[in-house]
């Protein structure tokens, strides 16, 4: 039986909110770590600290909402899945891929993770456990309900879920991001994105993807 990938942690936010954890990106991305203050968040956002308590709570609520807000703009598909077809399977990986090549990235995603590479030799460091528990798995937990719902639809074929996600992943990032953290140009990666993201998507339909999946 296949079952739906419990996925927590990936609240949504209104309008008001999205737009204060744009300018906390923002802020982290410009003054680093020591700019993320509630005081200096506030006064970027046009808001008041109270509302920020009331919504985020303290600072580390703040930083852990700030990643779910990021990892949200990685697309999975979750409106076609009850009613997938080759197209719209197709459609969702597509998606799926160039979101996840952008935000990898992005200026943002970029800052929070040589952050977190700065901070991993700290005992207790927490911004590492926030990026991999509220940013990489909850896209890797929507991602893989994608492809459960795609096997239940007849359109993938896989033993489990987690090893054909780590296929799909690695043909889409490969060493990726490790070019980006070390410094390589982005500009010039950036146009190879396209052509990336649509070359992943048909290397894993053509591992996984069943007669039906694969038919003209």
């Amino acid at each position: 039986m296949l079952d739906k990938i419990e996925s927590k942690g990936t609240e949504k936010f209104s309008p008001r909110q999205n737009a204060v954890l744009e300018e906390a990106l923002r802020l982290l991305v410009s003054g680093g770590e020591k700019a993320l203050t509630t005081a200096g968040v506030a006064r970027a956002a046009n808001c008041s600290k109270e509302s920020l308590y009331k919504w985020f709570g303290d600072r580390d609520g703040l930083m852990e909402a700030m990643i779910s807000y990021q990892a949200s703009k990685v697309r999975t598909g979750e409106g076609a899945h009850t009613h997938l077809t080759r197209e719209t399977l197709e459609k969702a990986l597509s998606d799926f891929a160039h979101d996840l090549l952008d935000v990898l990235s992005g200026d943002v995603s970029l800052a929070l993770n040589r952050l977190a590479i700065g901070q991993s030799s700290r005992d207790g460091s927490a911004l590492g456990a926030m990026l991999l528990e509220r940013g990489r798995r909850q896209i890797d937990k929507r991602a893989m309900n994608l492809l459960v719902a795609a096997k239940r639809a007849g359109l993938l074929d896989f033993d489990e879920a987690a090893d054909a996600y780590e296929v799909l992943y690695g043909l889409i990032v490969r060493d990726l991001h490790v070019r980006m953290l070390l410094g390589e140009d982005i500009s010039v990666l950036r146009k190879e994105f396209g052509s990336r993201a649509d070359k992943a998507v048909d290397a894993f339909l053509r591992l996984f993807g069943t007669r039906k999946a694969l038919a003209d």
